[in-house]
């Protein structure tokens, strides 16, 4: 697979190039686009040609027999993760913000705090609010440069109101790999106040080289209470597809679930599960790995750049492509880094203030896309924040 090959996008109805300049003020014609959570790489060759013989096929019907989705995703759980699933702990809902609101919905009732570790994917505070349940920061905090957990400091947090924790892993928007010791002290903080989890790992498989990602079910002492949410969609750019993977070991929680489910009438993407079966193979696997060793060159590329503009620092990168970038030494506001970044680089990047509580000062970066458009954006952030070096 070639990832130096750029497609092109604009006037496709990708949100992600052709909604930029109404948001950011970026035109696509000459802008950067690097917030939208999606690559700019082309599908790899198995989903490809999964979608072509649908196309020959010519008939886009209800979708019948599931088997071999679900034993797809079980052979990728065991070969790519070492957990061991069952066929029948699997539940299909349209995309991962989808799988968060029926859990929200089912486990949970109104007024009900949810834990969120901030800063985070901002999605989980538009779920949790629109819900009627209330956000619960636990703030991460910043050690040598990366973020870490201080269960100490969150126990004293507790009202005794919480039901529900939300923990990405690996972290959106910082990219850190979760380690098991980390992972077991949050097993205990939720069992100590009595916490559901839902562990959203939608980046489980983009990891960079030198890391490992453990899924939250490998963690002891939490089968009763552990909710986990997947997806093709991130690993294997076919977001738009909406097609998410719930997984519940626990039988009781598994049927309060499937409850949900029914009385939602919600159904699967015949597209969408055509694709997961074909992308959670081998051949899908070495895409996987090829496209991991190409974004840790483009971290590379673009740490080293933005990291010797005086002012900023990018947080090290261990999985997802998504680059958070602190500005806060530059002592400007974020209205004034975004000027600089949306009007005099002509990028579009996300906000940190959108990510919570710790969020203000950051901005991220998708770096998912070909090396030459890395080098440009390094480039023109160097000359937008020329002025600091």
């Amino acid at each position: 697979m070639n990832f130096d090959n750029p497609i092109e996008r604009r006037g496709t109805h990708s949100s992600k190039w052709d909604t930029m300049e109404g948001i950011f003020g970026v035109s696509p014609d000459n802008g950067i686009p690097m917030w939208v959570a999606d690559m700019e790489f082309a599908a790899a060759d198995p989903i490809r040609a999964a979608v072509q013989r649908m196309v020959d096929g010519s008939l886009y019907t209800y979708f019948g027999n599931d088997t071999a989705y679900r034993n797809a995703i079980c052979w990728w759980m065991a070969n790519r993760h070492g957990w061991k699933i069952e066929p029948d702990w699997i539940f299909t809902t349209h995309g991962i913000v989808n799988a968060l609101g029926l859990a929200l919905d089912a486990y949970t009732a109104p007024g009900d705090g949810v834990v969120l570790f901030s800063p985070v994917y901002h999605a989980f505070y538009r779920m949790i609010n629109a819900s009627g349940r209330a956000v619960v920061e636990c703030p991460l905090v910043e050690v040598d440069g990366r973020y870490e957990m201080d269960f100490a400091h969150y126990d004293s947090l507790m009202t005794g109101n919480e039901r529900m924790l939300i923990l990405c892993s690996p972290h959106n928007p910082a990219g850190r790999v979760w380690t098991k010791t980390e992972l077991q002290a949050l097993a205990a903080f939720a069992r100590r106040h009595e916490l559901l989890i839902v562990a959203d790992e939608i980046h489980h498989d983009l990891v960079l080289p030198g890391n490992r990602h453990t899924p939250m079910a490998l963690i002891e002492g939490v089968e009763d209470r552990l909710i986990t949410l997947s997806a093709p969609s991130k690993t294997f750019n076919i977001a738009g597809v909406h097609t998410g993977n719930v997984t519940i070991a626990d039988p009781d929680l598994r049927a309060r679930y499937a409850a949900k489910l029914a009385a939602m009438g919600i159904g699967p993407n015949c597209f969408g599960l055509h694709m997961a079966t074909a992308a959670y193979s081998p051949e899908g696997a070495l895409w996987v790995d090829e496209v991991c060793r190409y974004l840790d060159g483009n971290r590379r590329v673009f740490d080293a750049g933005i990291n010797a503009i005086p002012g900023l620092k990018s947080m090290p990168m261990e999985a997802t492509y998504l680059a958070w970038v602190d500005f806060t030494r530059t002592g400007m506001s974020e209205g004034d880094v975004c000027d600089r970044i949306n009007r005099s680089a002509q990028i579009a990047a996300s906000h940190g203030s959108h990510f919570g509580t710790g969020g203000n000062g950051f901005m991220r970066f998708n770096i998912a896309m070909p090396r030459k458009m890395i080098v440009e954006a390094v480039s023109r952030l160097q000359q937008a924040f020329a002025d600091l070096q």
